[in-house]
């Protein structure tokens, strides 16, 4: 029998469901775009949200806004987010996720859109479900969810670390529309901060949760205190704390090369689960 395959369609606060139980096929790799369809659900639209079906089953979703993120996509799915995309090149910023997704992806996409700024094509996909304390890591007593009054002294320091990372400066002029997006984590207890006499020293945020996985990004440390062995009580505070908001993962993802961050998260109780890549634009 023949298979009936649909091209890419933007999906709708109707296919809300269906969309999460294809994220839900593998939390760890899918929360980034789970955590998206839940946040923008509560505001009433999936606009950022393609969808692809077979047999009328929705069998992939893609998450296409500033950042395009493929989930359980084949190459036929794949095919049909590049046919709908090849005029978004203004638009993105970045492709991430699943390796081999993205590059496949990137690689139907790039005759039309050109050679991307950068490609990060291996970085190690890192899960843990085990507490640092059990490990006998003693935490950090210090670091704490951030508060309102936080956002300014956090300004500088997630500005610092998304220029070192990304490879430029997250704005221009002003700062407004960034310091709106930390404001915004720290709103919803997603930012933890250790913070003395005015300055933060240590940041990281869960950037998404969703299906009972906290997704770490934005780890920093402020550049005079690295190498000084307080990264491993630091981030075990984090892995503590969001644990203890019930989620049964916390995961995170790093690049290939940073062998120091990975031995980090090892240290910690993260394992290896998979592979991401990011195409930066």
């Amino acid at each position: 029998m023949l298979r009936t395959r649909s091209a890419a369609k933007p999906l709708t606060l109707a296919d809300r469901d269906e969309a999460l139980a294809v994220c839900a096929r593998d939390p760890a790799r899918h929360a980034f775009v789970a955590a998206r369809i839940l946040e923008s659900s509560r505001v009433g639209s999936l606009s950022g949200l393609l969808g692809h079906r077979t047999e009328g089953v929705l069998d992939s979703v893609c998450w296409a806004s500033a950042n395009i993120v493929p989930v359980e996509s084949a190459p036929d799915s794949r095919s049909a987010y590049a046919d709908r995309m090849r005029r978004w090149r203004g638009n993105t910023a970045s492709i991430l996720g699943p390796r081999e997704e993205v590059l496949d992806l990137w690689s139907r996409l790039e005759p039309q859109w050109g050679p991307a700024r950068a490609i990060r094509a291996d970085q190690p996909l890192m899960v843990t479900r085990t507490r640092p304390s059990s490990l006998g890591i003693v935490a950090e007593e210090r670091v704490r969810p951030a508060r309102d009054e936080d956002v300014d002294a956090i300004l500088p320091a997630a500005s610092h670390m998304f220029t070192h990372e990304i490879g430029y400066a997250p704005y221009v002029g002003s700062s407004r529309a960034y310091r709106g997006a930390i404001a915004g984590l720290v709103d919803r207890g997603h930012t933890w901060i250790w913070r003395e006499r005015g300055e933060v020293l240590f940041k990281t945020d869960v950037g998404s949760l969703a299906l009972g996985c906290a997704q770490l990004q934005g780890v920093w440390l402020a550049p005079h205190l690295r190498g000084q062995g307080w990264s491993v009580p630091l981030l075990a505070a984090v892995v503590e704390q969001v644990l203890d908001l019930g989620v049964r993962e916390v995961s995170l993802y790093v690049n290939d090369y940073n062998l120091a961050a990975r031995a980090l998260y090892e240290r910690l109780g993260f394992t290896t689960v998979g592979s991401f890549a990011t195409v930066l634009l």
